[in-house]
């Protein structure tokens, strides 16, 4: 693929310009949707994936066009977490997801990557990424249908379930039919139809927007240190395992780029330093009161399109995701999305993040005729989305997420026959080779 711009191109101003706010309408959606479902402030959160981002292009030498934003793998956490302690456990467990990216980062540099993929198979990577999307689909019907927690009851559930609706059917139909840029910006195009109705509905109160300030200071979280160890570990166990779930995630993305861009980016710069790279940007979200980040997908699909690789392109993006991040009205008009249009978008987005463990499970050819990977497998999906948990003590509870992650590690780990768990090993095998031969 010839590109337009490569890695190390910098284009003129104007087209800079043009070129990354095309990168950052393609993550917005994506970005502001994590905060805005979990309690923090959207507009920290895109501070947070601006620096993150300029963070990710300095550990990665400029050498990989990629942008990180918030992961969705991360909502069901970052609540548990924030009705654990409220924005200082979100802190503390973002900073110990960093710290396992970077741990692991350390170790393939010492070790290569063989020991990430025997610990993480596809028996257990596909089952888990199910689990955090059908995990998350209450929470999006609940939306939807305008969910009162505080009287427990539905409130005129048939005016927010119709928005939620046709904000959903118009992100699909943005996502399937549309095509070039407009089919990667699906999300934003549906917030926004959504939003439009919803104004027209009188669901929408534009007062904080007009007297909010363009220009404020976010609403950044001071870090702090808990000495209480239960409570640490409890937070930590909450967020940290599915840092391991988005490696794998990672993994995919970096090898899609290494199509696109033409160039083995697991091999120079590396997938230690790609993986450093999340945790540098995950750890500086911690410090500010940011969610975790991670590698995004719809950044990667606008460089296939575009054949614009530059990393300045992707630094400019960060820039302007900063400076969006300190406008009161942006933050105010972000707050004033209607719960039922946010529903709407939630039900397809978590949908797909189940159905792509569902779609590792198929591409690495499992076969789950067999005993083994049927009882990794079941046991995983029940124990995660039914909501097991085990309480330790009173403050250290091991989530359903965590506890479905391990049990299926300690599973494919314990049980006969571990090559079945690898189905014909495609994803895998090919990190292995680009480590070795590149």
């Amino acid at each position: 693929m010839k590109p337009v711009l490569d890695i190390h191109e910098r284009p003129k101003l104007a087209k800079w310009i043009i070129l990354s706010m095309q990168h950052l309408f393609a993550m917005f959606g994506a970005t502001i949707l994590v905060p805005v479902l979990t309690g923090l402030s959207p507009s920290v959160a895109l501070v947070s994936s601006g620096l993150g981002t300029i963070a990710y292009l300095i550990t990665t030498r400029g050498k990989i066009p990629a942008y990180v934003g918030s992961s969705f793998a991360f909502i069901s956490p970052l609540i548990s977490a924030m009705t654990f302690g409220g924005p200082g456990a979100v802190m503390l467990g973002t900073f110990s997801a960093g710290i396992v990216y970077g741990l692991t980062s350390l170790l393939i540099m010492a070790f290569g990557v063989n020991w990430l993929l025997k610990l993480l198979p596809p028996i257990v990577v596909g089952p888990v990424i199910m689990v955090i999307g059908l995990g998350l689909a209450s929470t999006a019907i609940e939306m939807a249908m305008n969910y009162d927690a505080s009287t427990g009851e539905y409130v005129d559930t048939a005016l927010h379930f119709t928005i939620a609706l046709i904000t959903l059917t118009v992100t699909i139909v943005s996502s399937v039919f549309f095509k070039g840029f407009l089919r990667l910006i699906p999300v934003l195009i549906g917030l926004v139809t959504g939003y439009v109705i919803s104004i027209f509905a009188g669901l929408v109160d534009l007062t904080p927007v007009q007297q909010a300030p363009w220009f404020h200071i976010p609403d950044f979280a001071i870090p702090y240190i808990t000495v209480d160890p239960v409570y640490s570990l409890a937070i930590i166990g909450i967020m940290a395992p599915i840092a391991l779930v988005t490696m794998a995630e990672h993994i995919g993305d970096q090898m899609v780029l290494s199509k696109i861009t033409g160039r083995n980016l697991l091999k120079n710069p590396g997938l230690h330093r790609s993986l450093l790279g999340d945790g540098i940007a995950s750890v500086i979200a911690s410090f500010v009161g940011g969610p975790p980040n991670t590698t995004y997908g719809e950044n990667i699909g606008v460089l296939a399109i575009t054949k614009v690789f530059s990393v300045f392109v992707i630094g400019g993006a960060a820039v302007f995701a900063v400076v969006f991040g300190f406008s009161g009205k942006i933050e105010a008009l972000i707050a004033s999305i209607p719960g039922s249009v946010m529903g709407g978008v939630s039900i397809l987005l978590f949908g797909i993040i189940a159905s792509s463990g569902l779609r590792l499970i198929v591409e690495n050819r499992l076969d789950m005729s067999e005993n083994r990977n049927l009882v990794i497998a079941s046991t995983i999906l029940v124990i995660g989305i039914g909501g097991a948990f085990i309480e330790i003590t009173e403050d250290l509870v091991i989530p359903s997420m965590a506890l479905a992650t391990f049990i299926g590690m300690i599973l494919h780990g314990v049980l006969p026959n571990k090559t079945i768990g690898y189905g014909n090993g495609q994803l895998f095998e090919s990190v292995e080779d680009d480590q070795n031969n590149g």
